[in-house]
């Protein structure tokens, strides 16, 4: 049998290519060591939307669903999902997380509900993966809440919009 090793490269935005650093120099997947990185403050900022009937959100912003607070509810399970990330996501680090802060808007014109999730920590590695997880199951959680009654919600737009802390410093989204 013969192995075909791969190397792999991600394009930074000046592009100069940079090797991706959850693949070792044959092509395997591993874990990245971040015991020679310093501890810094950390913060990660997601956000994603869904789409839905306006009946549907009618009844969100109402009260009137029949499981319940839908955004309350929500907002538990962005935060648990923030929690166990490294459950979720095979190569990430689990986390000791000081801070977990989840809103929701309402956006009546485009029969929207926007989700934004701040997760936090002091430690060797961000928590990006960790405010997108937040994020996606949030949005998770108001399907599964309101799918009775609306099967075609749409969920969308789930990024990244803000990093603070580690080498990298700060980055902030150009995209609105």
């Amino acid at each position: 049998m013969r192995t075909i090793n791969l190397l792999f490269h991600a394009m930074t935005t000046d592009s100069t290519p940079q090797s991706l650093t959850h693949f070792d120099s044959t092509g395997k997947a591993h874990m990245v060591d971040v015991a020679e990185k310093q501890d810094s403050h950390r913060i990660a900022v997601a956000r994603g939307t869904i789409r839905m009937k306006s009946t549907t959100l009618e009844l969100i912003v109402q009260g009137n669903a029949k499981k319940g607070d839908v955004l309350g509810i929500a907002r538990i399970a962005a935060i648990m999902a923030a929690k166990r990330t490294s459950d979720l996501i095979p190569l990430c680090h689990p986390l000791a997380i000081t801070r977990v802060a989840v809103n929701f808007s309402i956006d009546e014109k485009t029969h929207s509900v926007h989700c934004n999730a701040q997760v936090e920590t002091v430690g060797k590695t961000g928590v990006e993966m960790e405010a997108l997880t937040a994020v996606q199951v949030g949005l998770l959680t108001i399907y599964d809440m309101c799918k009775a009654v609306d099967r075609g919600m749409v969920m969308s737009d789930i990024r990244v919009i803000e990093k603070h802390g580690g080498k990298s410093g700060d980055w902030v989204s150009l995209i609105d």
